[in-house]
């Protein structure tokens, strides 16, 4: 039963919590049991809707699939094949002005079919892309401001964790969430490619083309003075990386097998082409460790946003903000601007995994109420919270960026300056998306 005090106490204490620098599972947490206690008045019902919601998320195997997937993107990262692809493309483009950032933005999409983590690619294109540009001439906020910003392509294309997560909380089809990510993806990727091949041509500064004296040296070399990978290197990473991708998701796709099942298939593929392409038993150890340090904190928010779910159903907050906001008459569109800005604000101090995890029981209702499609929907939030991780003070992909390149001579204000564009090109991207859903459901509707 709705009560107007128990709504307030929640929502306070949850920004309370979150603005004191807790832990966000531990608000959702703490938030959830005094929310349960406050409509039923007994300890009982509250371990009662713990035990039972811990017992329902840990049985549930679609939790599986966020690690399976983020352990395929780091034994990939790891084979050093992005390596011999970025050179590949480095060399195909090499009559395009910001070649070395073309390709990066470039790779950065092809990688994003493998990683499904936006901080994953940050930190490998990082090390990849960022000596060659620093070695060239390029101007270095410009040179990070296209890793940073490109790298949001990891949570919007497939196998995207942001979407696996938005399935979770809204019980949508995960196969159907990552065939709406394509074409946005696409889009996207294209708009920063026009970005950056225009500032070239405007500011050639910055890509440094007066230094192409340099260029025949760099030609023949990638980071660390290696030789260029011969044709059938490259072959081969295209061809495994390739494979790989088509399997998987063409598996999920086609209905042959489960998004679980699909994960574990290309966690395995993954390990096998890893080791083909020389990785050692160090580097498995290394990434498996690495994946359980991402991932085991993720799927503890999970467990947290569930209770926090059936805590808003029994309180009557969703419906008490559904009724507001139905009821204020907003049009639909100055509603969802609202949303969009709330996601916004929140990307400046929260991450985007947590963010998703405190609106999305709340927005994705409303938005249905409001007539909203709940694919596109699902779209555009993920691009409006994405957006977020380049948005100061605390950008998370600028960060990893920062200490991935491990340069004292460039700051975090002049990456989060030069990300400014690719945030501009993400929120036309929302707006594009909002006037023409048919970009996120096309795909969808095509194969489903």
């Amino acid at each position: 039963m709705f009560d107007v005090n128990t709504v307030i106490v929640i929502v306070v204490l949850l920004l309370g919590l979150v603005m004191l620098g807790v832990h966000v599972a531990i608000a959702l947490g703490m938030t959830s049991v005094v929310g349960i206690y406050m409509v039923t008045g007994k300890f009982r019902i509250v371990e009662a809707t713990l035990a039972s919601t811990a017992a329902e998320a840990l049985r549930d195997f679609t939790f599986a699939v966020i690690p399976l997937f983020m352990l395929m993107g780091e034994f990939i990262a790891r084979s050093g094949a992005m390596t011999d692809i970025y050179m590949a493309i480095n060399r195909g483009v090499r009559r395009l002005p910001g070649r070395l950032a073309v390709a990066t933005v470039i790779g950065n999409t092809i990688f994003s079919f493998v990683t499904g983590v936006s901080i994953a690619s940050a930190a490998a294109f990082s090390r990849i892309a960022y000596p060659q540009m620093k070695a060239l001439g390029y101007n270095k906020g410009f040179a990070l401001g296209s890793i940073a910003g490109s790298s949001c392509l990891g949570m919007l294309i497939p196998p995207s964790v942001l979407m696996i997560v938005w399935g979770i909380l809204t019980e949508q089809s995960i196969g159907r969430l990552f065939l709406a990510g394509i074409l946005p993806g696409i889009l996207l990727a294209m708009l920063f490619l026009i970005y950056v091949i225009g500032t070239a041509i405007v500011w050639p500064e910055a890509t440094g083309e007066k230094r192409m004296q340099d260029q025949a040296a760099l030609d023949g070399l990638v980071p660390g003075g290696t030789q260029q990978p011969g044709g059938w290197t490259v072959l081969g990473s295209f061809s495994g990386i390739g494979f790989i991708v088509a399997g998987v998701l063409g598996g999920i796709w086609f209905g042959i097998f489960t998004p679980t099942e699909g994960a574990g298939a290309g966690a395995a593929l993954a390990l096998l082409f890893a080791f083909t392409k020389g990785m050692r038993t160090k580097q498995l150890l290394a990434a498996i460790f690495s994946v359980g340090k991402t991932a085991a904190p993720i799927l503890i928010l999970l467990l947290t946003a569930a209770l926090y779910s059936r805590t808003l159903a029994m309180t009557g907050v969703t419906s008490a903000i559904q009724s507001f906001f139905l009821e204020s008459g907003l049009s639909p569109y100055t509603i969802l601007a609202l949303m969009v800005l709330v996601w916004f604000i929140l990307g400046m101090v929260i991450d985007s995994i947590s963010i998703m995890l405190l609106t999305v029981p709340i927005f994705e209702p409303l938005a249905a109420a409001l007539g909203f499609d709940r694919i596109s929907f699902a779209v555009v939030g993920i691009l409006a919270i994405e957006a977020g991780l380049l948005t100061p003070p605390f950008g998370l992909l600028v960060y990893t960026v920062k200490a991935a390149i491990e340069d004292k001579t460039v700051g975090v204000r002049e990456i989060f300056r030069h990300s400014i564009p690719y945030w501009i090109i993400m929120l036309i991207g929302i707006i594009s998306i909002v006037v023409f859903p048919a970009i996120a459901n096309y795909l969808p509707d095509l194969m489903f």
